[in-house]
């Protein structure tokens, strides 16, 4: 079954329940990792939010979340830029920090937020995202904590949008290539 969004075709490439199944396991180990220290979660807008949500509800450890908006995204493609919409208004030093992203593929947004991140003086920095796209990593990057390495494939679903759309399904779909 494929889906149409705007101008595109996507075909099934991760079910709810795989989503699901690997959202738990994260939770678990950033629980275990993240005992008696009361982490704050940053979700990063637009994108997070369904996994932010859903990775928050599995963590069994005292915290507290909030949101940032960067954008850096433009079509499918990236823009190059990152703009910070929306800010953060909590007191982040000596808290430890774990970044929610829906994806990482080159690095950009990340590496750009970073830097203004750490100059709050938290007590660390980890990143958690829900996808990684190794071969369109152009920034060098760590991250702590990846829900599914996938190929350097347009992605939409699960809060993954294309243009503002498709952001609402279940599941997360890839770009039908040409045949």
């Amino acid at each position: 079954m494929s889906i149409q969004v705007l101008d595109k075709t996507f075909v099934p490439y991760l079910s709810e329940q795989e989503i699901q199944n690997r959202i738990n396991q994260l939770a678990l180990q950033i629980s275990k990792d993240f005992e008696g220290k009361n982490p704050l979660f940053i979700g990063i807008l637009n994108g997070s939010f369904m996994f932010a949500s859903d990775l928050y509800k599995d963590i069994s450890i005292p915290s507290t979340i909030s949101f940032i908006k960067l954008v850096s995204y433009k079509g499918t493609s990236s823009s190059g830029t990152v703009i910070t919409s929306i800010g953060l208004e909590e007191d982040l030093s000596d808290r430890h920090v774990i970044i929610v992203e829906d994806i990482v593929d080159t690095g950009k947004t990340m590496s750009s937020f970073i830097p203004s991140l750490q100059k709050l003086q938290p007590a660390s920095v980890t990143i958690c995202t829900l996808l990684h796209k190794p071969d369109a990593l152009q920034f060098p990057l760590t991250l702590d904590y990846i829900g599914f390495v996938i190929p350097d494939k347009f992605v939409v679903g699960y809060g993954l949008d294309y243009d503002g759309y498709g952001r609402n399904f279940r599941e997360i779909f890839q770009i039908k290539q040409p045949s």
